[in-house]
């Protein structure tokens, strides 16, 4: 099995989707041995994820690895949400939290460097646009590595005013 990430994402997306559930991000973290399957989950309707919604994702997911069996070995099961100072993940991610800061990490250096900081101006096409305090900047999509929300008052306000909504 050459991608064991792609693999359980394809595998699990679809129940969590139909019930209710979008899929943030699989991880395996730890060792060969017994490696750590992460799974990062939000609900679909913007509300937050309670400690019920992880206990009715990690049964389902369970239920499903244990039947397809993706991993040769035994693995320990972890299942949260992505909290305020998420880490961003789809096209979507980055058009939604648009004027919030941001850390972004790309494979290779853009611009002569791999680490960006700044505000998120949204995505256009195929491209993350961000605002740092070297001025306006474009990041390929297919070239971030890792990014995540900055924790700041402004996103804990927001996420305050979203909680509210539901």
């Amino acid at each position: 099995m050459s991608d064991p990430v792609g693999e359980i994402t394809r595998l699990i997306e679809p129940s969590l989707s139909a019930m209710g559930y979008q899929l943030v991000r699989v991880q395996l973290s730890g060792g060969q041995q017994r490696p750590t399957v992460q799974i990062m989950a939000e609900r679909s309707d913007g509300s937050g994820m309670t400690v019920e919604d992880c206990t009715e994702v990690s049964r389902a997911v369970s239920a499903l690895l244990d039947v397809a069996d993706p991993l040769p070995v035994s693995y320990m099961l972890e299942v949260s949400s992505p909290g305020i100072d998420r880490p961003l993940t789809r096209p979507a991610d980055y058009q939604r939290f648009a004027g919030h800061e941001a850390k972004l990490e790309t494979r290779w250096p853009v611009a002569g460097k791999r680490r960006f900081r700044g505000r998120l101006l949204g995505v256009e096409g195929e491209v993350v646009r961000m605002k740092t305090e070297e001025g306006e900047i474009a990041l390929p999509l297919s070239e971030i590595e890792r990014a995540k929300l900055v924790l700041t008052d402004e996103l804990i306000a927001a996420s305050l005013r979203r909680a509210e909504q539901h």
